[in-house]
């Protein structure tokens, strides 16, 4: 093996993420510093962040106001347990989320349970809901039930209700758990400005699995609004509302997870919020500390929170939680970043700029290749004939837009888009107009 030069970094130790991890080490894409809407790369380029991050930079980079308040938290109390003891920051923290939580005051949606990440987020849902159903005599329901294509994070709850076959395949799932079908119908909704008109009957496949499990078999239902991961796929028209009415009628709890779509992404606090459709619990991370330090929380109706927090006072109701659950310098993160979100009005600023971004990305029906744009608050995707080797092209896109200047994301044959919801519609002009150049290029 050659060795780098002198002045190299050494690349070899660090074993990276869903990543080709050869690939990337031959011809590495270094970020080094970050402002505003964009990167700086390590060659000395300017680099416009077309995914927040990985789709959690909601207020921009570099915000002082974060970055202060996690150094005075740090200065104060680095570290705190929270098994059996407490400090301030994270009941402020789940009191002010409580005041902006999915729904709002009527959905009840307002006990909160701190984790480390979209996946752990996941997976407490989970073992939240089999709580309940157990702790209100169910005990029988313990089957979950996913989505094709969905993403749940990458821990054994979330893989198993998952619904990306990459991520399944190498590894066990629970038993015990079954999907429903996705709803990417791109036959019937190819390039269709908004929600899609067709596919709401695929909730129907809800129906099917309780006939097949039996309704006293199920516990919970967990999907997207919007599945992010696979793609930006939006639920079609009564898609959602018609699962929510199969999941009363049959005792189901509904699990949404916004780990993408919450804190402003869609122009609503979160998707309850656009949809107008209430689940039982909701699981967010990425946006809840603008990405810079890592948190998630679970949003727990009230009914299931006093539902399991029952028994003797003394006792541990819910034998769940993690070392850093709710950790102060997340906490403080965390504070004040929605501090930012209610001054600069974010959780609904996409509203001002989701026509321009809509009718800007849809121009990219004429280009050679694509086959679909899906458009929905400040997320875009945007799908590629894969032609011949699948995800190759849009692979290449991803790499050519880099060195042109512009940061997207790819999932399989789709180019993902989802700046920072401080982007200015100069922004968005220049994403679309460095995109175009590219497609054009990789015909």
């Amino acid at each position: 093996m050659n060795k780098p030069p002198a002045n190299a970094r050494n690349l070899a130790h660090y074993w990276m993420p869903f990543t080709a991890n050869r690939q990337f080490k031959a011809t590495p894409r270094m970020l080094t510093a970050a402002r505003g809407m964009f990167y700086d790369s390590d060659d000395g380029r300017s680099i416009l962040d077309g995914t927040a991050g990985l789709w959690c930079v909601n207020a921009g980079h570099g915000r002082p106001e974060i970055a202060h308040a996690v150094e005075n938290q740090l200065n104060t109390l680095g570290y705190a347990p929270c098994f059996q003891m407490g400090h301030p920051a994270a009941f402020d923290f789940a009191e002010q989320l409580a005041g902006i939580a999915p729904g709002g005051p009527d959905a009840g949606l307002d006990r909160i349970f701190f984790t480390n990440s979209g996946s752990e987020a996941v997976d407490t849902a989970l073992k939240i809901a089999l709580a309940y159903q157990r702790a209100i005599g169910q005990g029988t329901r313990t089957r979950l039930i996913g989505r094709e294509r969905g993403y749940h994070g990458v821990g054994f709850g979330g893989i198993s209700v998952g619904g990306l076959v990459n991520n399944r395949r190498v590894f066990p799932s629970l038993p015990g758990t079954d999907h429903l079908r996705h709803t990417h119908w791109l036959e019937r909704n190819a390039f269709t400005r908004g929600l899609p008109r067709y596919g709401a009957e695929l909730a129907d496949d809800l129906t099917r699995l309780v006939a097949l499990h039996g309704a006293e078999t199920i516990a919970a239902v967990i999907i997207e609004p919007v599945a992010a991961s696979t793609g930006v796929l939006l639920p079609p028209h009564g898609y959602l509302e018609r699962l929510r009415a199969i999941c009363d009628e049959h005792g189901i709890l509904l699990i949404f997870d916004e780990v993408v779509t919450g804190f402003g992404r869609l122009g609503s606090p979160f998707a309850v919020d656009y949809f107008g459709v209430k689940p039982d619990i909701v699981t967010t991370a990425k946006g809840l500390t603008n990405g810079m330090i890592p948190m998630g929380a679970v949003f727990a109706s009230r009914q299931i929170h006093e539902a399991i927090v029952v028994g003797p006072e003394t006792e541990i109701e819910f034998y769940h939680g993690y070392t850093y659950s709710g950790h102060p310098a997340a906490c403080a993160a965390g504070l004040a970043t929605l501090s930012i979100y209610k001054e600069e009005g974010l959780l609904t600023r996409v509203t001002q700029l989701a026509d321009l971004w809509q009718n800007t990305l849809h121009e990219f029906q004429s280009r050679p290749g694509v086959i679909d744009v899906r458009t929905i608050g400040l997320m875009a995707g945007i799908e590629l004939d894969p032609w011949q080797k699948p995800g190759q092209r849009a692979y290449d896109v991803l790499v050519e837009c880099f060195k042109r200047g512009l940061l997207v994301r790819v999932t399989g044959d789709t180019i993902a888009l989802s700046p920072p919801l401080i982007a200015e519609p100069s922004h968005i002009e220049r994403m679309a107009s460095i995109l175009g150049e590219v497609l054009d290029t990789h015909q």
